[in-house]
This record gives structure tokens, sequence and C-alpha cells, in this order.
């Protein structure tokens, strides 16, 4: 049984949200750094691509951000939305995380005839 098959969308999930926490770290990173511009992972536009089968699904889906206010020296880095939206990243990565377990607990499970 293939991967995909056993652990359906999540395990392309997992990938994605992983991907964006390292995007929105970097962003609150250098939040500081003169002319530093902000991106982010669209993810329901990478997980659509990667389940196309396109493997630069990521790369793709990244993007500037279009800050409201850009500061002085260029950077575009709002650290507020930054946060909130590592937060509800680091959420959402913890919910497909859970999911995961679960289903391989299952699996574990199945296979030991429990």
């Amino acid at each position: 049984m293939a991967a995909d098959t056993l652990f359906g969308v999540h395990g392309a999930a997992l990938q994605i949200r992983s991907q964006r926490m390292g995007v929105l770290a970097s962003n609150i990173a250098n939040a500081s750094t003169p002319g530093f511009k902000a991106r982010d992972i669209d993810f329901g536009a990478a997980l659509s691509s990667l389940e196309g089968g396109n493997q630069g699904a990521v790369a793709t889906a990244t993007k500037y951000r279009v800050p409201l206010q850009t500061s002085m020296d260029g950077n575009t880095v709002e650290l507020n939305e930054e946060q909130t939206a590592f937060a509800e990243n680091a959420v959402q990565y913890q919910t497909t995380l859970s999911f995961l377990n679960g289903r391989i607990s299952q699996i574990t499970r199945a296979l030991k005839g429990d």
C-alpha cells in the first residue's frame, strides 16, 4: 500500500507546513534587516500543485508579501503579521502531525492484530 494511500493528503500537508514554518521564521529573524522582503507560501496552491505531481510546488507557491506599510529601509516584514501567521501555522502543523500519529498507531495495531 502506497504512503499516499495510507496517509492521504496529510503527508504532503505536513511537508508544506514545515517549509512554511521555515519561511515565516526567516521573516521574523530578518524583521530589522534593511531591504529584506518578506515571503510566504500559499498553502492551498502548494498543496494543489504537489498533488498534481509538481515537484517544485512549494517554490512555485512562494510569493513575496505585499505589506500594508513598508518601512523606510525597504524592509517589508510586519512583525505582528508574521508572528500570527507563524503561530497559526504551528497549530495546523501540530494538528496534521497528531492525525498522522493516530493513523500510524492505527496501522500498527492492525498489523499486530490488536
